[in-house]
Parts: structure tokens; sequence; C-alpha cells
């Protein structure tokens, strides 16, 4: 057996442990998230909701808006669990999903929506002020401008410190909320308000809608803070759930106070009409101030490290790759904080930003919108690569981009013209620079959905995000070795390409016939719900047919990356067959070849061993094909047991350590199992401890010299074993990198 030095973990890209000084879930993600959830719609235009739309209509329009932004959650929740997410948040998360050029497009949309957003929220900070303090009309600009540099030096200092300081005013917003509580009614007459003002001086449905609407899109907040986490996987799924989940909760509950306190008419009248309510009105100043101020910081910290990604990425002109640079330990992105404090100023500056605060929103909403469709094309497509430990289904992903579709219409359907044509743009001049990234992205997986324009955007050089097997099947007639295509169907999950072949004798079949052959095997699989290819050819010889066959099958890039075909125990047939296999090896192939224990079958479809000896090559791509058949239709109760030889016990407590972390980290679903020989020969451990599985994989040496004499002790270990798979991994193809994180 190998050694157990083939047990370490090679990786191009290996995992960073999380830092001790990144911040937790609560600083990092739930606080920024939820202060922004929690902000000046609540208090200037929650009580004009209820007014028009009633109590009824309130809540419906709550649930409604946060069932969108839960679905986004969810969607960022996948993506984040599924690789490790750096610096940038949103940006990362779809650059790394549906390639640069889509990030690029969304992310400096992203980027200047949140660096104007500071704008906004500090502008309306100083009219709260102005409101509260008139004598102070005259310096409103100043005040404005005073906010905008108090809040970035903030940032400045550190993520940290700004976090702290949010602490403080998520105290003020809760005093408010308190105090909101425990508040009186303005009429001690009033009724609850069930439907909302009369019809002649009530806003429609769907114009309510959209007003509140912004008051849930907070999330982006806290996932911008993704560079600056302990530990993002877990950080950002916990966290923006958490705070959608809260923000749900008060929504739910305000709009019954305001509906008994207040009737319609005053409801719309007043925005300060929590003020009037409250036990003691300051608290709700307090809160409105407190709203802005959260929310221009949560802007000031996610922008320059959106900015940031954009320039480490390459994604800007090589003159502004100076922004990519970080300061101190935690790399706080001072550069760019400064750049964005520039932009924000100048907006101040300028006053006035109601003509493009539409736009803002939507590039927001973009980002939702694209979010979702990259977490839905991920969860459609599959790959064996994308194995989030949140998973969520393709449909819900869905779902969640058409209700962003259809919030940005309603809210501005110009707006929402002008900012689709924004991205695009964008999108266009990235993809003209042809930038290229060092990350996998899904494609490659998409085009493979496409029949002409797929197959000319594919790359003849293939990648581990989107590897998955693409299976020639050696099966002669599929009526006589069914067994082959069923095990072909289940590696595969229908996305795979299979194509069942046969290699005809020579003569035996004039080309109409064959046409015609094909043309039943092809009608055969669609009865037994099958999408495969088919191709038959003739040879004199059916192993040099089958080389041959697989050296001029495939079109393009496109071709079998997965050669299955069953054990030969012919002895007179054995030279060749070893001889075949060294051959296909050779041209890159994988080798999986069928040994079927013919009174067990596939037994139970139960349980799974893996006989490892370490994560590359062989071993990678058995636990790949492993986990494939094991997350199939036909096999989704079995168990994957890996199984792990070592000489003696203290071998084996380093193992069970090192194989417990590492099944952890593949988030593979396999059950590590070391076992110790004491000196025990290797076939007696193989046959005592897989006597009772349903399927066996063991690996397979690389074709050398005497091969035919190899093969056939492989063959004698195997005899009386279940079904055992063999496998040979194709040279030069890093099969751990399609088990290990991402980017």
């Amino acid at each position: 057996m190998p050694s157990f030095s083939l047990f370490r973990r090679p990786s191009p890209d290996p995992v960073i442990p999380p830092e001790s000084g990144g911040l937790g879930t609560f600083g990092g993600v739930y606080t920024p998230s939820i202060l922004t959830i929690l902000g000046v719609i609540m208090y200037l235009r929650f009580g004009w909701v209820v007014g028009n739309v009633g109590l009824i209509g309130t809540l419906i329009i709550v649930t409604l808006a946060t069932s969108i932004t839960f679905f986004t959650g969810l969607s960022i929740s996948a993506i984040a669990t599924d690789r490790v997410v750096r610096v940038g948040g949103a940006y990362y998360m779809i650059s790394r999903s549906l390639g640069i050029e889509t990030g690029g497009a969304v992310g400096i949309p992203l980027y200047f929506a949140q660096g104007l957003s500071v704008a906004l929220y500090t502008i309306g900070f100083a009219e709260s002020v102005v409101e509260a303090f008139p004598e102070f009309r005259t310096m409103q600009r100043a005040i404005a401008l005073f906010t905008t540099f108090a809040v970035a030096l903030l940032a400045m200092k550190s993520a940290r410190t700004a976090i702290r300081a949010q602490y403080f005013i998520m105290a003020a917003i809760v005093l408010s909320l308190v105090s909101f509580a425990f508040g009186s009614s303005v009429d001690p007459n009033t009724t609850i308000e069930m439907w909302g003002a009369k019809p002649a001086n009530s806003e429609p449905f769907w114009v309510v809608f959209a007003v509140f609407f912004p008051a849930v899109t907070g999330i982006m907040a806290g996932v911008g803070m993704s560079g600056d986490l302990r530990d993002p996987s877990r950080s950002i799924p916990v966290g923006t759930l958490a705070a959608v989940g809260t923000g749900y909760v008060i929504y739910m509950v305000l709009p019954v106070f305001l509906a008994m306190r207040a009737d319609a008419s005053t409801l719309i009248a007043n925005p300060l009409i929590m003020q009037q309510m409250a036990f003691w009105g300051p608290a709700i100043l307090l809160g409105v101030w407190g709203a802005t101020l959260s929310s221009a910081l949560g802007s000031i910290l996610g922008a320059p490290r959106v900015l940031q990604a954009l320039a480490r990425d390459g994604i800007l002109p090589s003159g502004l790759r100076i922004l990519g640079n970080g300061k101190g330990p935690d790399d706080e992105p001072f550069i760019a904080t400064c750049v964005t404090l520039g932009i924000a100023s100048i907006a101040v500056a300028v006053g006035d930003l109601n003509m493009i605060a539409p736009v803002l929103t939507m590039f927001f909403l973009t980002t939702y919108l694209v979010l979702n469709v990259a977490a839905g094309i991920e969860g459609f497509l599959q790959s064996p690569s994308y194995r989030p430990t949140f998973p969520v289904h393709w449909s819900i992903s869905l779902l969640g981009a058409v209700g962003c579709i259809a919030v940005m219409l309603l809210i501005n359907a110009i707006a929402t013209v002008v900012a689709g044509i924004i991205v695009l743009g964008i999108y266009i001049w990235l993809e003209r620079r042809e930038l290229e990234s060092a990350w996998g992205d899904v494609r490659r997986g998409m085009w493979m959905e496409v029949v002409r324009t797929g197959i000319f955007n594919l790359s003849h050089e293939p990648d581990t995000k989107n590897w998955r097997p693409h299976i020639l099947v050696l099966s002669g007639a599929p009526t006589r070795r069914w067994i082959l295509i069923e095990l072909a169907t289940a590696l595969t999950h229908n996305r795979g390409l299979i194509t069942v072949s046969s290699v005809l004798p020579s003569g035996s079949r004039d080309p109409s016939q064959q046409t015609k052959l094909e043309a039943t095997i092809r009608d055969y699989l669609d009865k037994r719900g099958v999408q495969a290819l088919v191709r038959l050819i003739t040879a004199p010889d059916p192993f040099v047919g089958a080389e041959n066959l697989v050296e001029i099958y495939g079109l393009g890039p496109l071709v079998p990356n997965t050669i299955l075909l069953g054990d030969s125990e012919e002895p007179s047939n054995r030279d060749r067959y070893c001889n075949m296999i060294a051959n296909l090896h050779q041209a890159k192939r994988n080798l999986v070849i069928f040994r079927e224990n013919a009174e067990k079958g596939f037994g139970q479809r139960r349980r799974i061993d893996v006989w490892w000896g370490g994560l590359q090559a062989n071993g990678g791509l058995m636990l790949i094909l492993a986990y494939l058949i094991r997350s199939s239709s036909q096999w989704q109760n079995a168990q994957v047991y890996l199984k792990l030889v070592v000489p003696d016990r203290a071998a084996a407590e380093s193992a069970e350590t090192n194989i417990a972390t590492l099944v952890k980290q593949l988030r593979i679903g396999a059950i590590p199992q070391v076992l110790i020989s004491d000196g025990q020969p290797f076939n007696e451990i193989l046959h005592t401890s897989s006597e009772e599985t349903d399927l066996v994989f063991l690996g397979m040496a690389t074709p050398r010299e005497n091969y035919t004499d190899y093969y056939e002790q492989l063959q004698a270990r195997a005899a009386g074993l279940p079904t055992t798979i063999f496998v040979l991994a194709a040279p030069d193809f890093a099969f751990e990198e399609v088990l290990t994180d991402n980017a």
C-alpha cells in the first residue's frame, strides 16, 4: 500500500486559515446589515405605508419584500459556503461564479452606488439636523461635508473601530424602538386601520410597495465586509439571514402599533408620526440620526473594499492598480477609502442627488439579481466542484431573481433600463479587453447546454471548476451490458455527456444498416429514460477499434474524458486488453473498469467503499466518482466509506485526525475509516473489510512494463469481492482541485 505521506493535500490555492483578528458574525455581518435594514424608511415612511394600504396591506408588503431579500440571502449563503470568500463581497462572489466580465460589470456600478450612497445618507443626516435645529439651516451643506469626513476617518482608522461605533448607533435605534413600543396613541378614539385611507386620497398598492422595498435591502452592508471576517463561510450566512429575520419581525410588529395609535390621514400627513407616539419623542430623532449615520458608515466600509478587489483582479486600468493596495495587518483599503471620500465629497458639494438616486437603487437590485442568477446557475448545473454546505435549490434562486426584476420595474422602469444599459456597456468593455482570470467559473458549464455557440466558446483546456465526467461507454449491445449504462447515468446525473458505443466486426454492417442500428439503440435508451449519444464503428479488432474510437470521437474541445468499460478475464485477450488500457491512458483519458459480481450486482445500494492512498490522481478521482454515485437518485441513501490502511497504531492516530479534518473540508459526506495492518496482508484486510459492501473502488497503477502481470494480480485481488470499479486517472489533471476549496 502507498505510504501515508500520500495523504497530504496538495493545492495551488490552499485554504488560508482564518485569522484570529478578523471580525465575527455579530460585529462583521449582523450589525452593519441590521442597521442598514432598520433605516430612514422605517422612521419617516412606515406610517405613510400603513396609512395608504392599512395593516393587512402593510403586512403583505413586508412579507413580499422580505421574501425577495430572504431568497437573495439564501443565494448568498449558498455561494459563501461553497468557496473561500475574500475581499470584495458581492463582487467577489459574482466574479468567481459568472466570470470576471460579469463580476466587473456589476462590481463597478456597485462601487459607485455604495460610494454615492455615503453622500445620500450624510445629506439626509444634515437635513434631519436642520429640521430639529432650524438655526443651522444655512450650514446644512457644511454639516453634510463634516459628517462625510467624520465617517470616512472612522473607516480609515480601522473596520474594527467603525464596527464598535455602530454598536452605539444600534443602542440608539434600540432605545428609539423601546420608546415607541411604550408610547401612546395620538388619538384615544383611534380604531385599527385594517384597510388604510379611502381610495380618493391613497396611493396604489404597488406604488407603496416600491417606496417601502428599499427598507429591506441592507444585506450588502454585511456581505461587503467579507475580507475582514474571521470565517466568511460561516459568518455571511448566519449574520445575513439573522439580520433579515430580525428585520422581518420588527417590520411585522411596528405596523400593529401604528394602526392602533393613529388614523390613516394622520399617518399619511405626518412623516415623524412615530415621534409623537413615542414615550420619549427625542429617542425617535436619535434613531433617525443613527439610521442615517449607520447607513453612511456601512457604505464607506463596503465601497472601498469593492474597489480594492476590482483593482486586484485587474478590472480597472493598469494606472489604477494602486487602489488594490492594503494597509496594516488587516489589509485596510486606505487608498481606496480616500478615493471614495473624494467621490462622496463631490456629490455632497453638488447637493442634489434626487436625479440619480433611483439609478443607484437599481444598481443594488442588479447586484441582488445577479447573485440570485449565479447561485441558480451553479445549483442547476450541479458541477462536482459546487458543494455548498448551505445548499439552496436553484428554483429558489430563480424566484429571487424574478422578484428582483419585478421590483426594479415597479420602482422605476426608466431607471431600470438605464442601469441595465450601463451594466451591459461595462460588460462589453471588459469582454473586449479579453481579461484572464486565475479561477474557473460556470460559463463552461453554461456553454455545454448550448449547441453551436457553446461548442465554439468551450476552451480546449478543461478547468477544475467545471469538471464532470463525459463518458464513452464501451458497452457492446446495451441490452447485454445495461449495468454499464446504469453506472454511467449515476455518474453524470443527466448533465454530463454519455456516449454508448460499440465496435462491430468489419463487414458486418453496411453504412445504412449501421445508421439504423444506432437509431434502434437510441430509441431503446430513450424508452429507458437515458439521455445518451450513440456511436458505432467497425474494425477488424475490437481493441484497436476502441482505441481508434477514442482518438477520433468528439467535436472540438467536446470529447469524452472518461472511458467506461467492462473487465476482461479472457486469458487470450489479456495482453491486447492491457495494451489498450496503456494507450487510452496515454491519450489522457480516465479509465473506469467495471468488474461486476454477477450474484450481487449493486446489492442494496447502501454502501460504497473507497480504498484510498491519498488525494492526488486516482484518490481524487475515486472520491469524485463515489460522490457523484452517492448523490444520484439510485444511490441517494448510500454511505461512502473512505478506507485508509496504515502500518501501526502510532500512524493511525495521526491519520485519523488528518483524514477527519480533510473530509470535513471537502464537504464530500464520506465516513473516514483508518485500518491498522499490523503485518496483515492488504488482500486479507480488503476482503474482510469490504465483504458486506455494495460497491468497491480500487485504484490502478500507471501502465508500465509487464503490465499484464500486474493486471492479473489486480484481478486476483478483486476475486470474490462485491462489484468493483478499477480507476485509473488521466495524467496531468489536478482532480484534487475539483474537491478542494475554490479561489
